[in-house]
């Protein structure tokens, strides 16, 4: 970075024009970090968060992405109020205005797009402040309990990160005391009060009053890291205290997750024309930002001219450009405040735009063979949108606690059309028999469309029906 790029002038300077162009955002705070502390916060999703192995293997695996050259983190942004950005300062001048610009658009469609207001109604805007004081919880957790409890919890908690329910509020109450039926004054006819008193019969007022059912829980339960704080038989407070903080967490990543190219594409589109509109810019800083907005955008990686996944970045640019092109600016800010990923691409990918982004169906043989089975525009839409139903989870619900106290859980495969990854299934299981301190099943179909049962007693032995 040449000594000469004033971070907070470029930014302050940029952020007016944003607001003379109707970006409407939370304050953002901008910080230059080195390389590494930017890799760190790309892989723990956070500044300071829990800690936990798995984030070190995603680091290790972050790191080989980049020595191969293919992946570059370019800023790390955290929606709330004030929203936060962190900068690499080895970028170049020209790259961190870019940058800046960009986060504004992310800074913009946060504080307006429905589900991302939706999470800071219920859980403010401080996630950075939050996400510490858990962290300092764990850190006190692991010296009362030790580190062997604690990541057993932890690899539960963290096993679960995408099992919410995101329809149901963050702040939630537990399951309501079943109601206890009026019970009926004794018959006065004979008959009744003598048949009352045969062996093995109820008398007629428990007859006509059954027990109110208590089963729990009472409905097919999504929000399994909910669920098991609150219902686990035997789990201590700073056990649930963990769950409840990874729960808490998924909840704010959902958003996120949930509008990727929407987010992406808005925050492209407006730094595109934010560059073109910054007349104070020098013309060598303009042109090599635009040069790097070409690099993000762009379909396909290094010198590849076809590309097998989806750039969110160019995608949802794409789109953005389009929409507003044919539909104004002001309809594509109500697109921008009313929808998710879902909505964005079934409504608004049209067949016009995909023939000429070439947008193809493919499937991958045995022997290496890459072959396009579909170009049909709805066929196109639930590729695109497959990954991303039910935050890229298997969706499974906890369906019923047995008088034993062990745990079943039933995976919805015809609602969510896709298998289970077998393996990775059979340790999760453990992970939660572990906290869940009884036998656990899942219900689920093998080879063949056969009904299965995966069962675990925590003691890492399975067994599989």
């Amino acid at each position: 970075m040449p000594a000469s790029f004033d971070l907070d002038d470029t930014s302050r300077r940029i952020e007016r024009l944003a607001r003379k162009l109707g970006l409407d955002f939370y304050p953002v705070d901008f910080e230059l970090v080195p390389d590494n502390f930017m890799t760190e916060i790309a892989v723990y999703g956070l500044p300071v968060r829990m800690p936990h192995w798995s984030f070190g293997i995603r680091y290790i695996h972050q790191l080989i992405r980049q020595g191969m050259g293919n992946s570059r983190i370019f800023e790390v942004m955290f929606p709330g109020d004030p929203c936060h950005a962190y900068l690499v300062k080895n970028n170049t001048a020209a790259e961190n205005t870019l940058v800046i610009a960009h986060v504004l658009g992310h800074a913009d469609f946060s504080r307006n797009n429905h589900l991302f207001a939706r999470f800071m109604d219920m859980a403010g805007g401080h996630i950075l402040e939050q996400a510490a004081a858990r962290a300092h919880s764990i850190e006190a957790a692991l010296a009362e309990h030790g580190e062997e409890k604690v990541e057993a919890v932890l690899d539960a908690a963290l096993a679960l990160e995408p099992h919410i329910d995101i329809n149901r509020e963050l702040h939630r109450e537990r399951y309501p005391a079943p109601k206890k039926q009026a019970r009926r004054e004794p018959s006065s006819n004979p008959f009744h009060q003598r048949y009352s008193m045969l062996p093995g019969e109820l008398s007629l007022s428990d007859a006509l009053s059954p027990p109110p059912n208590e089963s729990i829980p009472p409905e097919p339960e999504y929000d399994l890291l909910w669920f098991i704080a609150n219902y686990a038989p035997d789990m201590e407070g700073w056990e649930r205290d963990i769950f409840l903080a990874v729960r808490e967490e998924s909840f704010y990543f959902y958003p996120v997750f949930a509008c990727q190219i929407m987010n992406e594409g808005w925050a492209s589109y407006w730094h595109a024309r934010l560059l073109r509109e910054a007349d104070f810019l020098p013309s060598d800083i303009y042109v090599s930002a635009i040069k790097s907005h070409s690099d993000v955008v762009r379909p396909f990686a290094g010198e590849s001219q076809l590309s097998l996944a989806v750039n969110p970045y160019h995608l949802g640019f794409s789109m953005w450009e389009h929409l507003i092109e044919k539909h104004g600016l002001e309809n594509a800010r109500r697109i921008c405040r009313e929808e998710d990923d879902f909505g964005f691409i079934r409504n608004y990918l049209d067949r016009e735009l995909a023939e000429k982004l070439d947008l193809f169906v493919y499937e991958a043989h045995e022997d290496g063979d890459i072959r396009i089975t579909d170009r049909n525009i709805h066929a196109l839409h639930e590729a695109i949108l497959a990954p991303k139903f039910n935050f890229g989870a298997p969706r499974i619900a906890a369906t019923r606690i047995h008088v034993d106290g062990s745990l079943e859980l039933t995976h919805d495969y015809q609602g969510d059309g896709r298998g289970l990854d077998v393996t990775r299934a059979e340790r999760v299981l453990q992970y939660i028999a572990r906290v869940w301190r009884r036998p656990v099943s899942l219900n689920t179909l093998g080879e063949g469309g056969m009904p299965r049962v995966i069962s675990s007693r925590g003691n890492d032995k399975l067994e599989l029906v």
